[in-house]
């Protein structure tokens, strides 16, 4: 399992670029739109979950 301070740099590595994706898409008028949009929202769901279970005991 990896440890803390590795999920939290993955996972706000993750929103970081998610957000930057998400920004330059729409800015950008980039050509494909919803599949930069659905690879970004995964990647701030992802990165999210990173974070969000960071110093969390074993699973029940």
């Amino acid at each position: 399992m990896a440890s803390d301070q590795t999920k939290n740099v993955a996972g706000l590595g993750l929103l970081v670029v998610s957000g930057a994706l998400l920004l330059a898409t729409g800015m950008l008028n980039l050509p494909v739109p919803i599949a930069l949009a659905a690879l970004a929202t995964t990647g701030l769901a992802v990165g999210s979950l990173l974070v969000g279970t960071t110093g969390e005991g074993p699973a029940v």
